[in-house]
């Protein structure tokens, strides 16, 4: 595996290309977020975090400025201060944000119109589904080397289209732009504290009064969702069973499906888009021309060197573990796209649509030279929380379906036409060995 003479990817053979399916929870990581959830709830006394507890480890790995943080409520971010930093917004900064807003609300609205209460008949009587929120949401904002605004509108505009009463966030040393995002999202509780620790508090809920007798609460959420980095993940691996989570997301990645007809400087742009996420981030360039292959190659060294750092740097480390394949077929590309699943899959062909139809395996799908993943992460409508690592063979993104519960019901209005349903469970129940279901459901017999 090496990369071709004045180019950077790593070229691979069809046959070199094995699925990689790696746990996304590092097991370091894993021992750590142990530690510090044992550490906020050992001495609490509550089902609910210690605060004191919450603020030392908000100090302790860097959340807060120890200098300014004196309680708990030191670690909320106002309602009051949100809205001063989306007004103090320049008016295309808030434009933009107000757009994307729209754009991912109204594309939330439309799945959850989607899906509606229905009833049926059954012998004797009735039954069906209903469809219901959960009353609390948790969402997680990355705060590391980029503030990510539109991580917070993903998850929180999608909660709230769900009908979640009540939407958490966290988001460690918030950006003015991240705050913003939180006010025109409408969050109802802001936490300035990252990894494990927010993670932790949004699964087991805060309820505390200061000093000064002011109510500080952050509900036990049912649903926590959000990227984060590896402290996030294994938290969230920990929590899950107490609440629900979206996914446990692995680096990211983006797989290019492109043919002689592709431009080169487009597919390089979007290889690069995706690299310069961090460090661990694939990008992977599926293609049946050689020629396109070389051009994309040489575009991706000469672009990445013109990025500002720490840009260049992390795209330069993510792009040792990319790679190009040359395919005999198009339908080679896309058995093998469909074996990675890959998290973005961008289709570049002659006849993009059909070969998007073809494509069975990934978590989000960007059909054309237009339509560009980096549309999809800024707003286009469809989330951009998205499953990773392989799993998009079995999942999907964040929607409002991960804030929805989906519960059914019976009814039984006349007993003697539910007669033949009554026998049917009376021998199925001796068929299994459970005597007291028979005996159950013979009851019910006319």
């Amino acid at each position: 595996m090496a990369p071709v003479a004045g180019g950077i990817l790593n070229r691979l053979s069809p046959a070199e290309v094995s699925l990689e399916i790696k746990d996304p929870v590092d097991p370091k990581a894993l021992e750590q977020a142990k530690g510090i959830l044992h550490e906020l709830l050992q001495t609490s006394g509550t089902k609910s975090v210690n605060e004191e507890k919450l603020v030392e480890v908000a100090k302790r790995l860097g959340d807060v400025d120890p200098e300014t943080t004196a309680s708990v409520a030191d670690l909320l971010v106002s309602k009051e201060a949100c809205k001063k930093a989306f007004d103090e917004l320049s008016d295309t900064d808030r434009a933009a944000l107000v757009n994307i807003h729209g754009r991912i609300r109204a594309f939330a609205d439309m799945q959850r119109k989607s899906v509606v209460d229905m009833e049926m008949d059954i012998p004797g009587g009735k039954a069906g589904h209903t469809v219901s929120p959960c009353k609390a949401a948790g969402c997680y904002a990355p705060g590391g080397r980029y503030p990510l605004p539109s991580s917070v509108l993903m998850t929180a505009v999608t909660a709230r289209a769900a009908g979640c009463p009540t939407v958490v966030l966290a988001s460690p040393k918030p950006a003015p732009i991240t705050m913003a995002a939180a006010h025109i999202a409408g969050v109802d509780a802001f936490l300035r504290v990252g990894g494990a620790q927010a993670v932790a508090t949004m699964a087991y809920g805060l309820d505390t009064k200061t000093e000064n007798g002011e109510s500080v609460t952050v509900p036990a959420c049912d649903v926590i969702c959000g990227p984060g980095n590896q402290w996030v993940t294994a938290a969230k691996s920990i929590v899950n069973g107490k609440c629900g989570i979206d996914m446990l997301a692995g680096p990211s990645e983006v797989l290019v499906i492109c043919d002689e007809t592709a431009d080169a400087k487009i597919v390089a742009a979007d290889l690069i888009a995706q690299a310069e996420h961090d460090v661990v981030a694939r990008a992977i360039l599926l293609s049946t021309s050689a020629e396109i292959i070389d051009q994309v190659d040489k575009e991706v060294l000469s672009q990445v060197n013109s990025l500002p750092e720490p840009n260049r740097s992390t795209a330069m480390e993510a792009l040792k573990q990319s790679f190009a394949v040359l395919c005999e077929s198009i339908d080679q590309c896309i058995s093998i796209s469909d074996d990675i699943a890959p998290e973005h899959l961008e289709i570049q062909t002659k006849d993009s649509e059909a070969v998007a139809k073809a494509c069975g395996n990934y978590g989000g799908l960007f059909i054309g030279t237009h339509a560009a993943e980096v549309l999809g992460d800024y707003g286009a409508g469809p989330n951009h929380t998205l499953p990773t690592g392989g799993t998009g063979r079995y999942t999907g993104g964040l929607s409002v379906f991960n804030f929805l519960r989906i519960r059914t019901w019976m009814r039984v209005d006349d007993p003697a036409e539910s007669q033949g349903m009554v026998t049917d469970s009376v021998t199925m129940a001796r068929l299994e060995g459970l005597e007291g279901h028979a005996r159950a459901a013979e009851a019910r017999k006319q």
